[in-house]
């Protein structure tokens, strides 16, 4: 019961990126005290111990309801996707933000299994939140996808993972002297170092720009990292790889075979770390 009520409350009630944890539970009057660690305060909740009812101050809330209600939103806006018969997927990120991170693990699965049968591409929004690292990792990421693509899910793999580029470039076999060519002229055509050496061009006064993308950000109305769109539709989906694969197969006219596997259910964490590496800190967290 305390294992499904942390589950609840960190997937519906905390803040983005924050999460619960179980300090003890106990039997009050007939039904649960739970008391959870949340931001340095202990806070009591109480269920009833059928593990149903999650009485809070301002009432009753039917777990199962409340996730089958969320559930069918989810339902409705996968039929709400364009068909193709091959997709079109694109996910927006900043390279250093969590929950693009998080985003990016749930779907490197579903880039393994279905990225033959659909367009599946990492792009970037248009500005940079996590100082100058990110612009170069940004642009590193974009020149290997755009001249080395059949090195950059081994990257990505390894970069999700580890945050190591130089690591990652060897273990992905990616050839450095054209990359660091292609990093040079991009950085030329679109005057990333430019701006980013210039704060007048900054985004709000606060973040370099990095408007490679730019175009496409401002076409799917792109607010954040992450951002999924598919088949030029903005679609939210936990951060799962079975709820990633989902969105994606609803978006064939005929899916193929491969939409039958089913990959993981489990939410991933938000960060750098292992890509089996689990949370409960939900799916809606985003640097914006």
């Amino acid at each position: 019961v305390a294992e499904k009520v942390l589950n609840f409350i960190n997937n519906n009630l905390v803040q983005p990126g924050s999460e619960a944890t179980l300090v003890k539970i106990e039997e009050d009057s007939g039904i649960y005290k739970i008391t959870t660690s949340y931001r340095g305060s202990e806070i009591p909740v109480y269920v009833t111990k059928d593990g149903k009812y999650l009485i809070l101050q301002q009432g009753l809330i039917d777990m199962e309801a409340y996730e089958e209600a969320k559930r069918q939103q989810q339902e409705r806006e996968m039929a709400g996707i364009p068909k193709r018969d091959r997709p079109d997927v694109k996910l927006f990120v900043m390279s250093y933000c969590p929950f693009g991170l998080q985003a990016e693990k749930a779907l490197l699965p579903v880039m393994k299994l279905l990225g033959d049968k659909a367009d599946i591409t990492i792009h970037f929004v248009y500005y940079a939140m996590h100082g100058e690292k990110e612009v170069y990792e940004n642009l590193r990421q974009y020149c290997i996808q755009k001249e080395q693509k059949d090195k950059f899910y081994d990257y990505l793999l390894c970069f999700v993972q580890s945050g190591d580029a130089t690591k990652c470039l060897e273990e992905a076999n990616v050839d450095t002297n054209k990359l660091q060519q292609c990093m040079d002229a991009t950085d030329e055509e679109h005057g990333i170092t430019e701006k980013l050496n210039d704060k007048s061009t900054w985004f709000n006064g606060r973040y370099p720009p990095f408007d490679i993308d730019k175009e496409l950000n401002e076409k799917y109305g792109v607010q954040g990292s992450p951002t999924l769109v598919i088949n030029d539709k903005v679609v939210q989906v936990t951060r799962s790889p079975e709820a990633f694969k989902e969105a994606i197969c609803a978006g064939f006219n005929n899916p193929p075979e491969k939409c039958n596997e089913e990959l993981s259910s489990t939410t991933m964490a938000p960060g750098i770390g292992p890509i089996e590496e689990t949370s409960n800190s939900g799916s809606t967290g985003t640097c914006a």
